[in-house]
């Protein structure tokens, strides 16, 4: 494996895709009602057990090479890639930045809406509808306050589009209801599923009874469509004191959200306490049971709550990381040029500082390889390119865009 710097004009090929986002607001139940790709009761029945077992490790014979295309981002979080070529990225202090054949453009672009940037907050996800070609829809996900100044945010998604002025037509779509001055677990990834409906993580903004609330939006998945309308088929649109929004609930800090290439279901992750971290499978009206739940421990070490890391009616993990490795970003692998890895889940790891690739046997992980162990430092994002190569964003002051290569 080598990292290197490299002309980024030369290196950079990028063609064009499809990329996968869009957004939410309760405004109104919508009657068409979607399948849902996978049952309550077949996750029940499926990770039950999964995550006992230990993953035996691999080492892969794929040689590969890191190449640097973007250095000198503020804590990166989130990417997308434009038809043009240009990779959009986030900065979590609240810059939207361009990457093209000639490196990061030296102006962020304008337009970009007022963030809460403290702690763990600022600007976060980014993605594109996928009929962008079609709408020039871009959604966005940040922290922010319904009243500035109040020191008080929660997580918001918005949408804009973007011409050469910069943004414009800007609409939040959702506002977090309940906002507290906590700087912590904000969530905010984005995905898509088959029907082009949006799920969106939200963390339990560090009050972790939150999450097991269903008229709180805080430690959840929601599930709207494009334009914030609530799905007729959504698990609590008809349940008093509910919030219709919600997809799941019981989720502590969700920061990887990624569509199954072949069977549609959305696979997360979210950040345990200390260790604990975990890989569900996502369907409707799942309680994924935090706090209840956990193989994490309290920080000072102690059990959390009555110590319990499985109780009937609460889904235990698909796969759990004891320690934790702190996982951001995700994504199923599809590509040509990496042959070994096809059908692969790739995790970044901050804690863990590696890029973790899961060798999957249809909906379980059978095996763990840990790529680029402390060679590039905390990985926030990981994405596959419409080129079919790997991208990853470094989470650091002076973060990285980087791509995996094939060794020649």
């Amino acid at each position: 494996m080598l990292i290197q710097n490299v002309n980024v004009a030369e290196q950079m090929k990028l063609g064009t895709r499809k990329y996968l986002p869009i957004l939410l607001l309760a405004v109104g139940v919508f009657a068409p009602v979607q399948a849902h790709p996978i049952s309550a009761e077949a996750v029940m029945a499926l990770q039950q057990g999964a995550h006992a077992q230990a993953l035996p490790r691999l080492r892969s014979k794929q040689a590969f090479r890191v190449v640097t295309l973007a250095s000198g981002l503020e804590h990166p979080w989130g990417m997308a890639f434009l038809p043009d070529g240009s990779i959009l990225v986030t900065e979590r202090p609240g810059r939207l930045r361009r990457v093209t054949t000639n490196g990061l453009d030296p102006q962020p672009i304008a337009g970009v809406p007022q963030v809460f940037a403290q702690g763990q907050g600022g600007l976060l996800d980014v993605a594109l509808h996928p009929q962008y070609s079609e709408n020039g829809w871009i959604y966005l996900t940040y922290a922010a306050e319904k009243i500035p100044g109040s020191g008080r945010a929660g997580t918001r998604v918005a949408r804009a589009k973007l011409g050469q002025e910069g943004l414009y037509d800007l609409e939040v779509l959702f506002d977090m209801e309940r906002q507290t001055p906590a700087g912590q677990h904000f969530g905010s990834r984005l995905a898509f599923d088959k029907e082009g409906l949006l799920y969106i993580s939200t963390g339990d903004r560090g009050e972790r009874d939150r999450a097991q609330d269903l008229g709180d939006h805080a430690g959840k998945v929601l599930r709207v469509t494009d334009s914030g309308g609530i799905p007729a088929d959504n698990p609590f649109v008809n349940q008093a004191g509910a919030l219709p929004e919600i997809y799941t609930y019981g989720n502590r800090n969700i920061q990887g959200l990624a569509r199954h290439p072949e069977t549609g279901v959305i696979w997360s992750h979210e950040h345990g306490p200390q260790g604990g971290d975990e890989i569900n499978l996502i369907a409707p009206g799942v309680n994924y049971g935090w706090p209840l739940i956990t193989h994490g421990r309290e920080y000072t070490g102690e059990p959390v709550g009555q110590g319990r890391s499985e109780a009937p009616g609460l889904a235990s993990p698909l796969l759990h990381w004891t320690p934790s490795i702190a996982p951001s970003g995700m994504a199923f692998y599809t590509g040509e040029a990496f042959p070994e890895w096809q059908g692969n889940l790739f995790v970044g790891a901050l804690a863990g500082q590696h890029l973790a690739r899961l060798q999957l046997q249809g909906d379980r992980a059978v095996a763990e390889e840990r790529l680029l162990e402390g060679a590039v430092g905390r990985i926030r994002d990981v994405r596959q390119g419409p080129d079919g190569l790997l991208y990853l964003l470094t989470d650091a002051p002076n973060g990285s865009l980087l791509r995996l290569e094939p060794e020649s």
